[in-house]
């Protein structure tokens, strides 16, 4: 791979309104705002040339990627190591309860429920990312959730992950080097091994 372009899934349903859905199971479609999102995200990138498109095994994330590469034969590939957080209890409930929840305890704290810690969900997305730098295709888009995308963008400003962090704008692309992404994947695996929260942003 030689480039990459990270891009979030457009509005949905439960994120407009605050829910949190870290279940690949539950139906959760794009709004209209979002399907709209995503089709300027495909006018955008529409002189690139993708030879590969990477989701999450969310339906609003694959929804997004079939709006933006609307008559392009790109071959897909599921990773559900891209899939959002497993909130476990949380589920169902506003991303408030959950961000609060997170600033409160250390990352390696399982979610109640069932859920995963963000030491194990970063982790996890390093491993979805050196999937992608591994692949054969020069340029590679994904599209994916807020968290894996802010993670890579903050490593790249030399920050680690924190429990609360600042949202990605929907279907907004963004373009980076292999090169850029080895930087930021590496800072990622060396938190995740040794993870511990510092100051939040």
């Amino acid at each position: 791979m030689d480039e990459v372009i990270l891009a979030r899934h457009g509005e949905s349903e439960l994120s407009v309104v605050g829910t949190v859905n870290g279940d690949p199971a539950v139906a959760c479609a794009l709004t209209a705002a979002g399907e709209e999102q995503a089709r300027q995200l495909g006018e955008r990138l529409a002189e690139v040339e993708i030879e590969l498109c990477v989701t999450s095994e969310f339906e609003r994330a694959r929804q997004t990627a079939d709006l933006a590469l609307a008559g392009r034969d790109v071959p897909r590939l599921v990773l559900p190591h891209l899939n959002d957080v497993r909130f476990g209890s949380f589920e169902g409930g506003t991303l408030a309860d959950y961000r609060e929840w997170a600033a409160a305890n250390e990352p390696t704290v399982d979610a109640p429920g069932g859920g995963e810690s963000r030491s194990g969900t970063v982790a996890r997305y390093v491993g979805a990312y050196r999937m992608i730098l591994a692949r054969p295709e020069q340029t590679v888009l994904v599209v994916a959730h807020g968290l894996p995308i802010r993670y890579v963008l903050n490593a790249l400003e030399e920050t680690d992950p924190a429990p609360l962090v600042e949202q990605v704008a929907y279907a907004e692309p963004y373009r980076l080097q292999a090169a850029e992404l080895e930087l930021a994947v590496e800072r990622l695996d060396r938190w995740a091994r040794t993870p511990a929260w510092t100051q939040q942003g």
